[in-house]
C-alpha cells in the first residue's frame, strides 16, 4: 500500500485567516463556499477544503479579505502566503507526469583512473504528453510547489532501478532526496522489493544523496543511510565541498563514495584555491575510508591533475554525456 505522500492523491488545502478584517468575514466565506456546494471544514480561524474549493476561495476572497493576513498550506506542509497559491494551481501538470510515469533514465559513465567504466549514474529525463522534454529545473520546483517531492522521488528511484537492471550487474548510482523520505522502512520498501524482483544485486546499486549540504536533519539522514546499509546497498554523498567542517560528521555518515562538487573540479588544474579545496576533500575521504570521486570534469588537464593528486573515480562530459544507453561493457572494481 502506498501512502498519500508517495502517490498522487488529491491535495488538501488548509487556510488560516488572521486579523480582525478577515475573522469578521469568516462566516461570509464559509457561506459562499457552501452555496457553491464545496465541502469546507471550519476549525476556529482555519478552513480545510480540496483544490476546487481553494480555487473558488482565491477567486472570491481576493477583494473581500486582507490577503496579507491569509496563509495556506497543503498536505500539512509549511504555511505559505496566499500569493503563492496560484503557483500550486499552475503546476498541476506535474501530477500527470508522475501518475503516468513519463520519464526515462539516461546513463552517464563514471570511470576509473585508467578511464575504464566503473559505473553509471542514472539521470532522470522527463517528458510532456507530446514527447517534448521537461528540464529538471522545471520538474523539481513544480513538485515542491504541489507537495509532490515524495511522489516524484519515488517514481525516479523506481525508474532508475528498472534501468539499472539492464546493466547486468555493473554499478548504478541512483539519486535520492533525503528530505523526501520520512520513514525509510516504509518509503524505501517498494524500491527494495523492485530490486529483488528484477534480480538486481544490492551491491551493484549506490544510492546517492543529492543536495548533501542542504540536509538539516543529520539524524534523519543517518537513519536512512543505516537502513540502506543494512539492506546491502552502498551510498554516496553528492556535491560535497567545504560545508562539512568536521571529519567526525563525515566519519559518522560512513559513505562508501564522496563526490567532490563540480565547482571545485572545473579549472582545478589552474586554480590554486580550487586545488586547496580538492586536496582537503581528498584527505577527508581517505581518512574516513571513502572512495573520492570528482564530478564535472570537462578537460584533460583537470582529469590529469585530479588523477595525479590521488582521486580514484571521475565523471563528466570529458568521458561522456548522459546517453539513452550505456557506452561500454567494461567494468572495473575500485
Amino acid at each position: 500500500m502506498q501512502c498519500n505522500s508517495c502517490s498522487v492523491a488529491a491535495i488538501k488545502f488548509e487556510i488560516k485567516l488572521e486579523g480582525e478584517t478577515n475573522l469578521s468575514a469568516l462566516q461570509i466565506v464559509i457561506d459562499h463556499l457552501e452555496r457553491r456546494e464545496i465541502e469546507v471544514i471550519s476549525k476556529g480561524s482555519k478552513l480545510q477544503m480540496d483544490e476546487i474549493g481553494a480555487r473558488e476561495f482565491l477567486d472570491f476572497c481576493s477583494d473581500l479579505l486582507d490577503v496579507d493576513q491569509v496563509l495556506f498550506r497543503i498536505n500539512q506542509e509549511a504555511w505559505q502566503p496566499l500569493e503563492e497559491m496560484p503557483q500550486v494551481f499552475a503546476t498541476e501538470w506535474i501530477d500527470d507526469v508522475i501518475q503516468h510515469e513519463r520519464l526515462t533514465c539516461h546513463y552517464q559513465p563514471i570511470v576509473a583512473a585508467d578511464e575504464s567504466i566503473f559505473a553509471y549514474e542514472m539521470l532522470a529525463r522527463f517528458k510532456n504528453e507530446d514527447g517534448s522534454m521537461i528540464y529538471p529545473n522545471e520538474i523539481f520546483p513544480a513538485a515542491k510547489s504541489r507537495g509532490r517531492l515524495y511522489a516524484l522521488d519515488r517514481v525516479c528511484r523506481m525508474t532508475a532501478v528498472k534501468y539499472a537492471a539492464a546493466l547486468k550487474g555493473e554499478k548504478a548510482f541512483i539519486n535520492f532526496i533525503p528530505t523526501s523520505i520520512y520513514s525509510p522502512e516504509f518509503c524505501l520498501r517498494s524500491t527494495i522489493s523492485l530490486s529483488e524482483q528484477l534480480g538486481v544485486n544490492p551491491k551493484s546499486l549506490v544510492f546517492e544523496v543529492v543536495e548533501t549540504e542542504r540536509v538539516d536533519d543529520i539524524d534523519h539522514l543517518k537513519k536512512i543511510l543505516t537502513y540502506y546499509r543494512e539492506k546491502g546497498f552502498d551510498y554516496a554523498l553528492d556535491d560535497v565541498g567545504e560545508g562539512y567542517s568536521t571529519i567526525e560528521l563525515l566519519a559518522d555518515l560512513k559513505p562508501k563514495y564522496m563526490k567532490l562538487d563540480m565547482q571545485y573540479v572545473q579549472n582545478v588544474a589552474e586554480d590554486v584555491e580550487k586545488q586547496r579545496v580538492a586536496k582537503k576533500f581528498l584527505a577527508k575521504a581517505l581518512e574516513i575510508g571513502s572512495i573520492p570521486l570528482a564530478e564535472g570534469i570537462e578537460t584533460r588537464e583537470d582529469f590529469d591533475w585530479l588523477k595525479q593528486s590521488g582521486y580514484q573515480l571521475f565523471q563528466g562530459y570529458y568521458f561522456g554525456k548522459p546517453a539513452a544507453s550505456p557506452l561500454y561493457d567494461q567494468h572495473q572494481e575500485v
